[in-house]
């Protein structure tokens, strides 16, 4: 297994790096303008409210950083945004093609270098976490020595199902430079690994969540071919700079991704995972999702102690043209402002915000309306990605 940059043969474990935790204080929010109509049939015009209203509520507390195609892209952007009430002093918009959105999977994922004694930052506890002004391109400059963060290329496939990811996948090549940060290439057994943003979770400490579903199934979309447990967990430790890797199952039905984590579970602090669960015994989703909750009480983090878990509720099921949605409060992202929450028009909607409402006491905790949303087979969470403050 190696996983390198241009300049050392070192991991990014090796080297001291770790992916921070999604409450952990961000300089920016990464998002992709959409405009891949068959994501959202007949609703893309919608769509780019949801984005307006996503962007209003992270704005005020770090950088929005969203890829454009094109500058009359860009134009179209800063009028729905205008138009929403973002501020737009502090949205970045930077020229790339994408086939698709979903930063989550296809954009930057960022690893920290942790100093002596750091523990994590801006975790729950009341810290507040001040406006970051936004900082100019910094294209071409090349990697900083003197940066404490990086980013890992994991090669993006279109989840192993699609094949229009050419363009997704030259993204993190393209946030190095723009950012001038070091990149690392993800690979295993000599070829490229390949992983997604919403497959994985963390707890900042060394823990890392995932599902067998999505990583270890050797026949649907299969990411991977002829890796088994013990490499794949290997590799993700040194590429995320983790020593624990916790395995649930599976995740829910309509799952275009087949099994990400974050429509599952989701740390949301260090000893802390919230867990969806079914009560229908009569849905399809009750049996894989109650497997979850048996292997969970089996489950230790990195120090050998139990996760505390909190049940999230589903909300009813949600169709369109007779296939089931994954419609699920797990897809909720940190915001340094604020916990944006997928709502689905259901009365579990105040449960699911009650709930988080309770675990976040150091920022609020609101809800975007994602019925049409999750037409494209995701939600919020799918569609950031976080850039870690220095």
């Amino acid at each position: 297994m190696a996983m390198q940059d241009t300049r050392t043969d070192k991991t990014p474990q090796e080297l001291g790096f770790a992916m921070p935790a999604e409450w952990e204080r961000h300089e920016a929010t990464w998002l992709g303008w959409p405009h891949n109509a068959t994501d959202w049939p007949d609703k893309l015009d919608t769509i780019r409210w949801v984005y307006g209203e996503m962007v209003r509520k992270i704005s005020p507390g770090e950088i929005a950083r969203i890829l454009v195609r094109n500058q009359a892209e860009e134009k179209l952007a800063r009028s729905y945004l205008t138009r929403s009430g973002a501020d737009l002093k502090n949205v970045q918009f930077i020229l790339h093609p994408t086939n698709r959105g979903w930063m989550r999977d296809s954009g930057p994922i960022f690893v920290r270098k942790r100093q002596d004694g750091e523990g994590a930052r801006g975790e729950g506890r009341g810290e507040e976490l001040p406006p970051l002004a936004p900082r100019p391109p910094t294209l071409g400059t090349g990697p900083s020595a003197l940066s404490n963060t990086a980013i890992v290329h994991f090669h993006f496939n279109a989840w192993a199902k699609y094949d229009d990811w050419q363009q997704d996948r030259t993204v993190p090549d393209m946030a190095a430079a723009f950012l001038g940060k070091r990149l690392f290439q993800a690979q295993c057994r000599g070829r490229d690994f390949v992983l997604e943003g919403g497959g994985i979770d963390v707890n900042g400490q060394g823990a890392l969540l995932t599902t067998e579903e999505c990583y270890l199934d050797a026949e649907v979309q299969v990411r991977n071919p002829g890796l088994g447990r013990g490499e794949i967990e290997e590799t993700l430790k040194q590429c995320l700079g983790g020593t624990k890797v916790l395995w649930l199952a599976a995740g829910p039905a309509g799952d275009d991704t087949h099994g990400h984590i974050d429509d599952v579970c989701r740390f949301v602090n260090r000893n802390t995972v919230v867990l969806i669960r079914e009560t229908n015994a009569k849905d399809i989703n009750y049996r894989p999702l109650a497997e979850n909750w048996e292997r969970i009480r089996e489950l230790r983090l990195q120090d050998g102690s139990k996760p505390e878990v909190v049940p999230l509720p589903m909300p009813a099921p949600l169709y369109f043209d007779g296939c089931r949605l994954p419609a699920s409060y797990a897809n909720f992202y940190i915001s340094n402002a604020a916990v944006l929450v997928p709502t689905f028009n259901d009365p579990s909607d105040r449960v699911a915000l009650g709930t988080l409402g309770d675990l976040f006491k150091d920022r609020p905790v609101v809800g975007i309306h994602a019925v049409d949303l999750v037409l494209g087979l995701g939600a919020l969470h799918c569609l950031t990605q976080q850039q870690p403050a220095e």
